[in-house]
């Protein structure tokens, strides 16, 4: 008798003698006939179904609809190899976004920075870009200072960076009006909002010794970017900050 035994079916499709059985007590499918002794023998079409039956399987439908779908006669088998098409089509592009957002989240986890592009966005605010973020790594991730940034960041929530932001704005704002109230950059008030920056660097980010921090207020004007990042704050802001924190390191140093 020619056909498939429930063992050889079982192996050509990778699935179990059991569940061979269960889909034939529950009628999802049965043998084409059985042996004198007994036993079940599948013919071509028991296996065309099991096929289609492992596919609708795998993208998570139950077993009583994969049962009406396949026993539905007015859906011709082109119609099912259509629909099986589009529904492939649309488990691939799932899966893309899946990969999308694990991706993103590899990325998030490298860069320290728990949140999404929306939420960057907003807790930063719209001149934020993400491009800064590989453009620092490039420029500072052989160094202690973003190894150290990158272990204390990796925990930080949305929540965590909103205080952050928040205290950053604080500071913003003291040096703002230090410098609009005309103090001078080695002035006690100066120095002390100075101190404050660097305070904040080291309590959230890493280690930020004076000298470090001198090497950041020389940034602030040599890159144009931080440079309009203080100047909007307020025009002339970037070299005063610049020698307030010399100011400041210069005193404890001295100290």
């Amino acid at each position: 008798m020619s056909g498939y035994t429930v063992g050889q079916l079982a192996r050509l499709a990778n699935v179990t003698v059991r569940t061979l059985h269960h889909y034939d007590e529950i009628g999802l499918l049965s043998p084409t006939g059985r042996t004198p002794a007994g036993y079940r023998r599948y013919s071509e079409a028991e296996l065309d179904r099991l096929q289609q039956i492992l596919f609708y399987r795998e993208l998570g439908f139950p077993l009583e609809e994969i049962a009406a779908i396949l026993d539905d006669r007015s859906v011709s088998p082109t119609e099912h190899l259509r629909r099986q098409r589009e529904l492939i089509g649309d488990r691939i592009r799932k899966l893309e976004d899946l990969a999308a957002a694990v991706e993103r989240a590899m990325e998030a986890r490298t860069l320290g920075i728990q949140l999404t592009p929306e939420e960057k966005f907003e807790v930063f605010g719209k001149d934020y870009q993400e491009n800064w973020e590989d453009e620092a790594e490039q420029r500072w991730g052989d160094t202690d200072a973003w190894k150290q940034s990158q272990q204390r960041t990796a925990r930080y929530t949305k929540a965590d960076w909103e205080r952050i932001k928040a205290e950053s704005d604080g500071i913003n704002d003291a040096l703002v009006a230090a410098f609009t109230a005309g103090a001078t950059p080695d002035s006690e008030q100066a120095t002390a909002v100075a101190e404050q920056h660097r305070q904040h660097i080291g309590r959230n980010f890493y280690d930020c010794a004076p000298q470090m921090h001198r090497c950041l207020g020389d940034m602030y004007v040599a890159d144009p970017r931080f440079t309009e990042t203080y100047e909007k704050l307020a025009p002339g802001l970037a070299p005063w900050l610049r020698d307030a924190i010399h100011a400041n390191a210069d005193r404890m140093e001295q100290s």
